[in-house]
């Protein structure tokens, strides 16, 4: 999880909303904190992350219930009582103020604490990180490297250890996210130049 830090008080990207659920206004909830019992509490107040067009923009939503459906999330916000409003918030991603003496959570880092750490790969330097940008399905680090800027996707598996006091992030990319695969991968049946049935 990544923390958005501003002028303001620095904000935590603690949930996605992923589908409506039931005719009462209820969604399924995509989880990017490790405290669910302390962020989603009634009461609560996120601010919205939607497309500029979306009729929430600019908005917040304040939690009046959040329940557990075969181990999933679903929350209840003021103000969504149908299904159909609730489908209007599908993919919005919700975002906290961080309160200043409020423990850390595990696995969670200010933008500008990731923005010029070298990035790792195999023990050696492939670039640096230049931004963080979120996205709805997750956060994707932008390394700028000699042969340009390549966006890594920002989990565990590509990811596996952020040492800010070292200043590194180590990488285990997949093949082709770095560096071009050689040709000839169609397989044995495949023409040159003949695209695949």
């Amino acid at each position: 999880m990544t923390i958005s830090s501003t002028t303001e008080s620095p904000r935590l990207r603690v949930g996605r909303l992923v589908k409506a659920h039931g005719l009462k206004g209820a969604l399924k909830l995509e989880l990017y904190t490790d405290a669910p019992e302390r962020r989603f509490t009634p009461g609560a107040s996120f601010t919205l992350q939607v497309p500029e067009t979306s009729s929430w923009h600019g908005k917040t939503l304040t939690l009046t219930e959040l329940r557990w459906y075969n181990a999933q999330p679903v929350a209840f916000f003021d103000g969504v009582a149908d299904r159909e409003v609730a489908e209007s918030l599908v993919k919005a991603i919700l975002w906290i103020d961080q309160v200043d003496d409020e423990p850390a959570e595990d696995d969670a880092w200010y933008d500008f604490q990731l923005v010029g750490l070298r990035a790792v790969r195999d023990g050696e330097e492939v670039g640096t990180i230049v931004r963080v940008d979120h996205l709805p399905a997750q956060d994707l680090l932008a390394v700028r490297t000699p042969g340009g800027e390549v966006l890594v996707p920002f989990v565990a598996a590509i990811v596996p250890v952020v040492d800010i006091a070292a200043g590194v992030v180590t990488l285990t990319p997949p093949p082709g996210l770095f560096e071009e695969l050689p040709e000839g991968d169609e397989g044995p049946d495949s023409t040159p130049g003949e695209a695949p049935a």
